[in-house]
């Protein structure tokens, strides 16, 4: 085997025991009982557990950083698309790098703050911060709740992708639709059978973003981005009465 190969092995090794125990639970004497080597052997390529475990732990990162990135990255997308493309994303991922989700989600207070878990969640709920914000401006709506409402969606997404990932009792296409159905209907607008409309192997044809909208308003009552599409910004409504309280 070569050292390269062995590396890889150790890495397999340590993934697969910090998956199951957690790190503080891993020793290097598993690791190496179960690569069948000394223990020297992974000190020599990774100074002890620590190293082993900051290189599986950066390797899943940029594997997950990469999928949502690309999948937050489409400024033109209509926003239900986006959301669709990131639950998807995430749930892909889990389902390819199980065992690497398992340690990110875990999050040991030993790795590094800079380049944990909880602070690619942070990235990325600024993103969807963003593109809320975006919407919210064009329709008119608020702004102030963008943060939260930014932070509901990547917790929802996040610990129903931690469910799955120990009961797959659903395909990630139909989980990804689940999430999609309450994260953009609301529970008043549940649909009965949801369905990924933009990703996945039932996706209808490309829409206008116009055409797309119409779609949304015709299934029935407003949905919130529409209910209050006519009605000003809460800054602007306190900038035009801003001593309405003090009226008797």
């Amino acid at each position: 085997m070569t050292s390269f190969q062995r590396r890889e092995q150790l890495l397999a090794i340590g993934r697969s025991l910090f998956a199951e125990h957690g790190f503080e639970s891993t020793s290097v004497e598993e690791i190496a009982s179960k690569a069948k080597v000394s223990k020297p052997i992974v000190y020599e390529h990774f100074g002890g557990k620590e190293g082993l475990y900051a290189v599986v732990v950066g390797r899943e990162m940029q594997s997950l950083t990469n999928a949502l990135t690309e999948a937050l990255s489409d400024a033109e997308g209509h926003p239900r698309q986006i959301v669709e493309k990131t639950a998807l994303a995430l749930l892909t991922y889990i389902e390819e790098h199980t065992e690497g989700f398992k340690i990110l989600a875990r999050d040991s207070p030993t790795t590094d703050p800079a380049s944990s878990f909880s602070s690619l969640l942070g990235e990325v709920s600024m993103r969807v911060e963003e593109i809320l914000s975006e919407q919210f401006h064009r329709r008119r709506i608020s702004t102030k709740g963008s943060p939260f409402y930014a932070q509901m969606l990547v917790g929802l997404t996040v610990f129903t992708g931690q469910y799955w990932a120990d009961s797959r009792k659903a395909s990630k296409e139909q989980l990804a639709a689940y999430i999609v159905n309450l994260a953009w209907n609301g529970l008043s607008r549940l649909e009965s059978k949801p369905t990924l409309r933009y990703v996945g192997k039932h996706a209808k044809s490309p829409r206008s973003k116009k055409d797309d909208d119409r779609l949304d308003s015709d299934k029935g009552p407003q949905r919130i981005l529409e209910d209050v599409n006519e009605s000003p910004d809460d800054d602007a409504l306190e900038s035009e009465h801003p001593n309405d309280d003090d009226k008797s």
